[in-house]
């Protein structure tokens, strides 16, 4: 299980990447509520739709138009915040044991690598978005705009791509000082770590109680 070791503000190390950290940090829970508040828009016009054509044998016009503009809002731009927080599925026994510098070279390269790959979808979803807005292109109910939805996925895949520069950064970092405190990056706990950590926030609270 992979866990944010501290919060961005309570964190110690290089001024300058804690600083980016910081700022990047409050894009991305900035962007995890307007995907939170996508999702609840869209739950409350399901909702609608079900009683309206369950009470009234009316429904919603345009609904499926409006389900297909706010998927990729609550799909994309909450990405950068699953990064921050490691929260995306991904196989980590091997990084368990692995050690010292051998653990933060492996981590470097698996976080580094990606970043070819989201440079690619951000160019191409960024053309994607181009044809969208020249062409004028538009949902086939209502006709509704399609190309801020398409407009969506470039920026979150900017922004998920800065949180793995940001990371990669803490990586390499930590290969050139593998006994240097880690920031910027999520850690790796085996279940005994997580245990303890688990007791000593019980005794904390225990404490302030």
């Amino acid at each position: 299980m992979q866990i944010q070791n501290t919060s961005p503000s309570e964190q110690q190390g290089p001024e300058g990447l804690l600083w980016a950290d910081r700022w990047l940090a409050k894009a991305e829970d900035l962007f995890d509520l307007i995907a939170a508040i996508a999702i609840s828009i869209l739950m409350g016009l399901g909702v609608v739709q079900v009683l309206g054509r369950q009470l009234f044998d009316s429904q919603l016009d345009g609904y499926i138009d409006m389900v297909e503009l706010l998927m990729a809002t609550f799909v994309f731009m909450g990405i950068a915040y699953c990064q921050r927080l490691d929260g995306h599925v991904r196989m980590d026994l091997f990084v368990r044991l692995m050690k010292g510098r051998m653990r933060w070279v492996v981590e470097f390269i698996t976080t580094f690598i990606p970043l070819f790959l989201i440079g690619i979808l951000i160019y191409f979803s960024w053309e994607h978005f181009v044809r969208s807005y020249e062409s004028g292109d538009s949902t086939i109910d209502m006709e509704y705009p399609f190309w801020p939805s398409k407009l969506v996925v470039p920026i979150s895949f900017v922004l998920l791509f800065l949180r793995l520069l940001i990371q990669s950064i803490g990586y390499w970092r930590l290969v050139l000082h593998p006994n240097a405190t880690p920031v910027v990056v999520p850690l790796v706990y085996s279940e005994e770590e997580q245990a303890l950590q688990q007791i000593e926030a019980s005794k904390k609270g225990d404490k302030n109680g």
